[in-house]
């Protein structure tokens, strides 16, 4: 059976089960693992599906991905990203990281930062940032949301709004091609948005996935944000736009790759 006519049978699993994973389908089909392989990346390519660990998803407009799925999805490219955006952020400063398996990765990266005072919203950086002596931390509190570690709800905005950081690292669900941040949870759109406001400067981590998938809740324009940390050239004309904004781009490979960019 050529690609041609597995491809819609593929599609018309994943919407029936909710997930299809290589070793299924190879089954399935009679093919190979690596013939599946680039069958799934085909159509994640055409933002059909998205690539997870093992298989593939449809994309979603409406319900995030599981946490330990997201964890794992562009993980090279997440690392690539956080290690040039922690380049970026000056020691002993004051520094806010937000929800994401991005700003995890970015958490990673500032294990060396001596002085810094890190405030976070999510259980997970707090965890991660232990393991610098060197680091004071500070968790928000609010009501946690068991799925991902984050801390979301009217007690996170009132304990962020009591700060004043140097810079903040946050991450999105998507972007669009107007250059609009967006997310699923209007509660952590509301802690982002407030995290936005009291910082100096607002640092983006978005791997290229999110060009490709979408969200009802608007967060903010990337036009309101001093860079954008990336591992692909941003689509459309919006790295035009973001020159016109003011926004710095950085194009951040991986790690046997150069790293350029604007800054």
């Amino acid at each position: 059976m050529s690609q041609t006519f597995r491809h819609p049978e593929i599609l018309e699993i994943a919407r029936r089960e909710g997930k299809v994973t290589v070793e299924g389908l190879a089954e399935h089909f009679h093919v190979t693992l690596q013939t599946i392989r680039r069958d799934l990346s085909e159509l994640a390519d055409a933002g059909r599906l998205e690539r997870v660990h093992g298989g593939a998803i449809l994309p979603s407009g409406t319900v995030n991905i599981g946490y330990e799925e997201r964890r794992r999805l562009h993980d090279t490219a997440k690392t690539a990203i956080a290690r040039v955006c922690a380049r970026h952020i000056p020691d002993s400063c004051a520094v806010f990281l937000n929800i994401g398996t991005s700003t995890e990765a970015v958490a990673n990266e500032l294990l060396n930062h001596p002085g810094l005072m890190a405030v976070t919203n999510n259980m997970n950086v707090a965890n991660i940032l232990v393991a610098n002596p060197h680091c004071q931390i500070m968790v928000t509190g609010g009501s946690l949301r068991r799925s991902d570690g984050g801390l979301v709800g009217s007690q996170t905005v009132d304990t962020i709004r009591q700060f004043k950081f140097d810079i903040a690292v946050i991450g999105c669900s998507a972007l669009d091609e107007d250059g609009d941040l967006l997310d699923f949870d209007i509660q952590e759109v509301e802690v982002s948005r407030t995290i936005i406001a009291q910082a100096r400067k607002t640092f983006l981590v978005a791997d290229h996935s999110k060009f490709k998938r979408t969200a009802p809740a608007r967060i903010t324009s990337l036009g309101n944000l001093d860079a954008i940390f990336t591992d692909r050239p941003l689509p459309g004309d919006l790295s035009r736009r973001c020159a016109e904004w003011g926004t710095a781009v950085h194009l951040c490979m991986s790690p046997d790759q150069s790293v350029s960019g604007n800054t």
